[in-house]
C-alpha cells in the first residue's frame, strides 16, 4: 500500500466542511501518519493534540505528551530540501544559546524524519511562553531586543549541503521593481474596471504612492546596499521573516523565538522593519517616539551601523504597507474593489498624513550610528544552492564565491542531495552553485556527459540545418558516360595508315607540304582532301576517358527523380554559376571546371570553337581532374564539393 501523501485540504467541498473550522482539522490520513512518524522517536505517545494546521498549505502542530514529557510535532509544509535548510538553522542557534526550541533526535539520530512527501521534526514544548503586550512601547522594546538577539545568534550560519538554500539577501533591488511595477498594474485595473467602487480612489492615490517608490528606489540605488551583501550570507545571518508578537513571546529568560521554518538569509532590518511598518499601520499614525524606542532596543542586543540604519530608513519609507494591502485586487478586481478596497485605501491614505514628517525627524539620527566597514570584501562560501537574480536571467549576482581548487587536485568528485531528494554527482570543476532548484541540466543529470549543456545544444541545431540542407540542394547523381562511337569511314574513302617507324627512331611532324621521304625514316601519310575526309561530330563536354573504363560526371538532378538517361541531362554551364548567390561561390565552381586536355595526336576528335555550345565552359565538367586519379581521390573531390558552403548559396 503507497503511503499518504500530504496536499492542502482547503478545496472541501461546503458539505465536506460543514461545521467545521479547517484551521483545526486535519485528514485523517493525515493524523494517522503523524502517529506513524512518532514510531521513529524514543518515545512512547499518551496522547496527542491539534494546536492548529495550514489548510491551504498542508501543515499542521500537534502537541504531544510522552513518557519523557510535553513535546511538539510538526509537519513543515515546504519541500523537503528547503524545510531542511531551517531545521538546520534551528540546531545552529540552539547550539549557540539562542532561546528556541530544541530539535529531538530519530532512533537513529536524525533531525527529522520525511513522510508524506512532507518533513517532520519533533522539539522540546515550552509551557510558561506569553505573548508580550503589543501597543505598549516597553512590551515592543522587549520583542524587538528579543529579535535583535535572535539575529546576532545566527550570525556564521551555513546549511547543510543536502539542504536547500534560502536566501533574500541579494533580492532588494529586485522586489522594489517588482512593487513599482505592480503599482503600474494597479492603475491599468482601475481603469478596466472604472464601475467598480473603488476605482476611483484607488485611481486618485496611485500617483502620489508611485512618485513615493520611485524617488526611494533612487536613494536605495545610491546606497551602501551592493557593498553591504559582499560581505556575504553568514555575516548578516538569518531572518525570521514572520516575526511578531505570536512567534516571539516572553518565556524562561526572555523572548523566546518559535516557529522557524521561513527563516532565510536576509539583512537582519528586514524584520523589524516589517514591525515597525505594520504597527503604524494598525495605530493609524506614526509614532517618532515609538519607533526610535524599538530601534534603540535592537541596537543594544545587535548593534547598527549608519548604512544599516540608512537602509531601514528606506526600507520604512518605501510603500510596502500600500502594496502589501492592495496586491489582491490583482486577483480578483472587481469583488475587491467593490467590497474591501475603499476602508483599506482611507486607513492607509490617514496613516500616510504624518509619515514623511516623522522619517524627515528620524533620517537625522543617522549620525548617532558609527560608520560600517565595508572596504574588505568578504564572499560568501560556495553552497549547493548558490543564489542566482533569475529577473536578469541567471546572472551570478555580484559577491558570489567562486570556484576554488579542492587540495590534492581538481579530480575531485562530490556528492550533493538536490531538492528532490536525488543525488547529484558534481564533476571536477563544477561548483555546486551551478545546480539549479527543480531544473537540472543533462550535465547535471548525466556526470560524465564531457560537454557542456550549451554545446550539446548547438550541436543539435547544426544537425537540423545540415539535415535541412541536404533536402533543399540538388541532389547529384554520378551517370556512366560512354565512349562516343566514331562514324565508320567506307573503306574506298580510308586513309592508309603509315608504317610503324623502328623503336629507336622517332617521327617528327610532318610539315604542310609533301616532302620526300628521308633516309631511314617512315613514309609520310598521304593526306586526304576535305571532300573526301571523314564527317566530324559534336565531341560532348566530358571528363577524359579511363583505360577500358567509362568516366563519370556530376549531373544536377532534381529530388525524387526516376535514373535519368544521359540524352535528357542538363550540362551545367556559365548561366548556371552566374546563378549562385556570391562571388566566392562563383569562384569555387569555376574552380572545379577542370578543362580537359587532349590525350593524342587525334586532334580531329576535339570540338570546334565555333560550334560549342554557347555558354558551355569550354571543355569542363563536374567529373574527376584527371583520368590518372584514383576513385578515392574522385570520391573525396565529389564530397569537397557536397560540403563545400559557397557553393550551397545558390538562388531557385
Amino acid at each position: 500500500m503507497e503511503q499518504y501523501q500530504i496536499v492542502p485540504w482547503d478545496d472541501m467541498t461546503a458539505e465536506e466542511s460543514s461545521g467545521l473550522n479547517l484551521e483545526q482539522y486535519v485528514p485523517p490520513e493525515l493524523e494517522k501518519l503523524a502517529y506513524e512518524v512518532c514510531k521513529s522517536y524514543n518515545m512512547d505517545i499518551k496522547g496527542m493534540t491539534l494546536i492548529t494546521s495550514k489548510p491551504d498549505k498542508g501543515g499542521a502542530i500537534w502537541r504531544i505528551d510522552t513518557n519523557h514529557g510535553t513535546r511538539s510535532l510538526k509537519v513543515l509544509h515546504r519541500t523537503p530540501a528547503r524545510s531542511l535548510f531551517s531545521v538546520g538553522a534551528q540546531e545552529y542557534v540552539v547550539k549557540q544559546g539562542a532561546r528556541v526550541p530544541g530539535i529531538i533526535l530519530t532512533k537513529e539520530g536524525k533531525n527529522s524524519v520525511v513522510a508524506g512527501g512532507k518533513l517532520w521534526i519533533v522539539t522540546d514544548w515550552i509551557d510558561t511562553l506569553t505573548p508580550v503586550a503589543k501597543i505598549d512601547l516597553e512590551g515592543a522594546q522587549t520583542l524587538c531586543h528579543g529579535l535583535g538577539e535572535f539575529h546576532k545568534w545566527s550570525k556564521g550560519y551555513v546549511p547543510p549541503l543536502e539542504a536547500g538554500k534560502s536566501t533574500r539577501i541579494f533580492k532588494w533591488e529586485s522586489q522594489y521593481q517588482k512593487i513599482m511595477t505592480k503599482i503600474g498594474w494597479f492603475r491599468h485595473i482601475a481603469k478596466a474596471y472604472p464601475d467598480a467602487a473603488a476605482s476611483p480612489q484607488l485611481t486618485s492615490v496611485l500617483d502620489t504612492f508611485e512618485n513615493q517608490a520611485k524617488e526611494i528606489f533612487e536613494k536605495f540605488q545610491a546606497s551602501a546596499y551592493q557593498k553591504m551583501i559582499r560581505k556575504g550570507e553568514p555575516h548578516w545571518g538569518l531572518a525570521h521573516q514572520d516575526y511578531g508578537w505570536s512567534n516571539g513571546q516572553m518565556g524562561p529568560g526572555g523572548i523566546w523565538v518559535i516557529d522557524l521554518d521561513g527563516v532565510a538569509f536576509d539583512l537582519p532590518i528586514r524584520d523589524l522593519r516589517k514591525i515597525i511598518t505594520s504597527t503604524m499601520d494598525d495605530m493609524g499614525a506614526w509614532d517618532l517616539a515609538w519607533i526610535r524606542g524599538v530601534i534603540d532596543s535592537y541596537h543594544r542586543a545587535n548593534p547598527l551601523d549608519r548604512e544599516t540604519f540608512e537602509l531601514l530608513w528606506i526600507d520604512m519609507a518605501f510603500p510596502n504597507e500600500f502594496y502589501k494591502h492592495v496586491k489582491e485586487v490583482v486577483f480578483r478586481p472587481v469583488e475587491f474593489m467593490d467590497l474591501e478596497l475603499g476602508p483599506i485605501l482611507d486607513r492607509v491614505t490617514a496613516t500616510e498624513a504624518n509619515k514623511w514628517e516623522v522619517l524627515r525627524e528620524l533620517e537625522k539620527d543617522k549620525s548617532k550610528y558609527p560608520e560600517g566597514d565595508y572596504t574588505e570584501i568578504v564572499t560568501a562560501p560556495s553552497q549547493p544552492y548558490t543564489y542566482r537574480d533569475y529577473a536578469k536571467k541567471g546572472r551570478r549576482v555580484d559577491g558570489a564565491r567562486p570556484v576554488e581548487a579542492a587540495k590534492g587536485g581538481a579530480n575531485i568528485i562530490r556528492l550533493v542531495v538536490g531538492p528532490d531528494g536525488k543525488g547529484i554527482l558534481l564533476m571536477p570543476g563544477v561548483e555546486p552553485g551551478d545546480v539549479r532548484k527543480g531544473k537540472r541540466s543533462k550535465r547535471d543529470s548525466d556526470p560524465f556527459a564531457s560537454k557542456q549543456p550549451k554545446k550539446l545544444r548547438s550541436e543539435k541545431k547544426e544537425k537540423r540545418k545540415e539535415k535541412k540542407r541536404k533536402y533543399e540542394e540538388p541532389n547529384l547523381i554520378l551517370l556512366p558516360v560512354e565512349k562516343p562511337k566514331k562514324t565508320k569511314v567506307p573503306k574506298a574513302l580510308k586513309v592508309p595508315k603509315a608504317p610503324k617507324a623502328p623503336k629507336a627512331l622517332k617521327v617528327p611532324k610532318a610539315p604542310k607540304a609533301l616532302k620526300a621521304p628521308k633516309a631511314l625514316k617512315a613514309p609520310k601519310a598521304v593526306k586526304v582532301p576535305k571532300a573526301l575526309k571523314a564527317p566530324k561530330f559534336e565531341k560532348p563536354v566530358l571528363a577524359k576517358p579511363s583505360k577500358g573504363k567509362p568516366s563519370k560526371a556530376l549531373v544536377p538532378q532534381e529530388a525524387k527523380q526516376e535514373r535519368v538517361s544521359r540524352s535528357h541531362v542538363k550540362w551545367p554551364t556559365e548561366e548556371d554559376i552566374r546563378r549562385l548567390r556570391t562571388e566566392p561561390a562563383r569562384r569555387a565552381a569555376r574552380k572545379l571546371m577542370v578543362p580537359v586536355k587532349p590525350t593524342g595526336k587525334k586532334k580531329s576528335a576535339q570540338a570546334s570553337p565555333s560550334k560549342t555550345k554557347k555558354g558551355a565552359i569550354g571543355k569542363g565538367t563536374f567529373a574527376a581532374q584527371r583520368t590518372s586519379l584514383k576513385k578515392a581521390k574522385v570520391r573525396a573531390y565529389i564530397l569537397a564539393y557536397r560540403r563545400s558552403e559557397v557553393l550551397r548559396e545558390s538562388t531557385p
